[in-house]
């Protein structure tokens, strides 16, 4: 197995400049880079659909694109959607808990 170094990365990072730059404005979202998948950047929202929106149409991913999906029980709901951006593969995800009440639980 051959080592990465951060040049290795340097393409999903510049993106994340980029965005950074072009994207000020847009809500903070979780950033990750790995050296697992090398040339892929995650933006990650917790608990904010809005977030993930507004970087989804910012980014010009098309609506139709998004998958949604529910885990944990049903308990956690999440919007994904992936895009090439610059040579680089860009995942969108967000994450909200649903306000569905389990057994035994009181409604506020």
């Amino acid at each position: 197995m051959t080592s990465l170094t951060m040049n290795d990365l340097a393409a999903p990072l510049g993106l994340l400049r980029l965005l950074a730059a072009d994207f000020a404005g847009l809500p903070a979202v979780n950033v990750d880079v790995s050296t697992i998948f090398p040339n892929t950047l995650e933006l990650i929202s917790h608990d904010d659909f809005g977030a993930f929106e507004a970087w989804r149409s910012a980014l010009d991913i098309d609506a139709g694109s998004v998958s949604y999906a529910e885990q944990s029980g049903g308990r956690t709901r999440v919007l994904k959607a992936e895009t090439n951006h610059t040579g680089v593969r860009l995942c969108l995800t967000a994450y909200s808990h649903t306000h569905q009440h389990t057994e035994g639980e009181v409604g506020a």
